[in-house]
């Protein structure tokens, strides 16, 4: 069964609200059925799951209709693979994989260049900001200047830092997600989180 034949607009429709997750034993039965092929229990682990994986991959990508279409899509992919998954991570470890996964192939998509090096990005960002006094004004709000240093991290280091920082999966949790070491995403994320901090620093040190 394919759940592209479903109404999948209810992913958007329920506007990824916060729900309840349910207990580790029922949310088993749910993913037993759905592998069963039983459309309405999978649709459930999708409105349980729906603004977790919005949430994350709602920083990732450059717009939220691009959010929305990614989390669509990732659900589709769960759904397809769902026989497949065999619990030896936890189920929203694994949909957090397919999404961020999705993320990046519409990032690789975009051509994004993120081979560039985090220092590079770093000093012609900088340079960037102190250049242009009217794109300061606009992110005078610590908040919005905060969501500016994060989304201009290269992917590499925005997702350890999303995943840990923002969503606060444990290390071990968001390295596997990651598909890296524990030692590789202890490093990301700390070079991240610097680059975050001279990002505000310089945001500071120019506001009018």
């Amino acid at each position: 069964m394919d759940l592209s034949s479903a109404n999948t607009t209810n992913v958007r429709r329920r506007a990824y609200e916060p729900n309840t997750r349910p207990r580790a034993a029922d949310e088993q039965a749910l993913v037993e059925r759905a592998q069963r092929g039983e459309r309405d229990a999978f649709e459930e682990l999708v409105r349980v799951h729906a603004a977790g994986l919005h949430a994350v991959v709602a920083r990732l990508c450059a717009t939220r209709e691009e959010a929305e279409e990614v989390t669509q899509e990732a659900f589709l992919r769960a759904w397809r693979g769902i026989r497949g998954f065999q619990g030896d991570s936890q189920l929203f470890t694994w949909l957090y994989r397919i999404g961020v996964n999705e993320a990046k192939r519409r990032i690789d998509r975009h051509a994004r260049d993120d081979a560039e090096t985090l220092d590079a990005r770093s000093e012609r960002d900088a340079a960037d900001r102190r250049a242009t006094p009217d794109v300061r004004a606009e992110q005078n709000d610590l908040r919005g200047a905060l969501e500016v240093a994060v989304r201009d991290l290269p992917l590499d280091y925005r997702a350890p830092l999303i995943l840990r920082d923002i969503e606060g999966l444990p290390t071990v949790e968001a390295a596997k997600l990651l598909d890296i070491t524990d030692a590789a995403f202890k490093s990301r994320l700390h070079r991240a989180r610097l680059a975050v901090r001279e990002a505000m620093a310089d945001h500071l040190e120019h506001r009018p």
